[in-house]
């Protein structure tokens, strides 16, 4: 893109390079539904990596109908019961979805792992699993694309304090989150072990470094589309005719619309 890693894209110029590659994205829509196709997206990463703000850059001018963003709680204690990827199973897409994974069953290999919700045995047994299951997925057409967002500890720790000190990102920030501060060289080792396990032909890994968080939606975006194939779908012709009558200001009956925000 013609900048090297130490330069901060100002944001008119982040926008002007994001627009043209959502449009894109519009376009993959279009296609999606009229190839029925499926896609599967995960992001996974570290606390703060950037995996909402990406997700938005993607999803922003999406239909929502199309485009949905599946971003799971903790398992219930159903859930605990059974098969690990069943809770996963039915967000998985119809034809002519997208589905945005915010964080995914890789869950498992991370967070359960490190933070000793999940025993050994349970990490051992998805390792071998999540190969298998996604070559299902792949084998009967779904594309899947696996991103994992990298994040320097200095960086994540800068982030995980401004979410502390700002009231509107202050909901972004759980205990676990805190917790998991003290646990940076585990999930190193623990997403190491993961990749080497589920790294495969049929669903590879993609790392993107999001230490600088909008050349980072810019890569993994780009890499996105370079990697789906021919998208170009024409969208369909509308014709607008002209109103045969002046047009008619808004009408009020019973109620009336609440007085508007007064500006400064």
């Amino acid at each position: 893109m013609g900048k090297g890693p130490g330069h901060s894209l100002k944001h008119k110029e982040y926008q002007a390079l994001l627009e043209p590659m959502q449009e894109e994205l519009v376009g993959v829509t279009r296609w999606a539904s009229a190839r029925r196709a499926r896609i599967v997206i995960l992001f996974e990463g570290r606390d703060t990596a950037g995996k909402g703000g990406v997700i938005h850059a993607i999803s922003e001018h999406l239909n929502t109908r199309q485009c949905r963003t599946v971003a799971l709680p903790a398992p219930s204690e159903r859930e605990q019961g059974q098969w690990y990827f069943q809770r996963y199973v039915p967000h998985l897409p119809a034809p002519g979805e997208i589905i945005l994974f915010d964080r995914s069953w890789y869950n498992r290999a991370g967070v359960e792992k490190v933070m000793g919700f999940a025993t050994d045995r349970q990490v051992e047994a998805f390792l071998r699993d999540a190969p298998v299951f996604e070559k299902l997925l792949v084998e009967d057409g779904i594309l899947l694309f696996k991103y994992w967002l990298t994040c320097d500890q200095e960086e994540q720790e800068q982030r995980l304090h401004e979410r502390l000190d700002d009231p509107l990102k202050r909901w972004k920030l759980s205990p676990i989150d805190v917790a998991a501060r003290e646990k940076y060289q585990e999930y190193t080792k623990a997403r190491e072990k993961m990749l080497e396990a589920t790294h495969t032909h049929h669903a590879p890994w993609t790392l993107v470094d999001f230490n600088d968080q909008k050349l980072g939606r810019l890569t993994l975006i780009r890499n996105l589309l370079d990697r789906l194939p021919d998208t170009r779908c024409d969208p369909v012709d509308l014709d607008m005719p002209s109103l045969d009558e002046k047009p008619k200001k808004e009408k009020f009956g019973v109620l009336e619309p609440i007085k508007p925000f007064r500006l400064a």
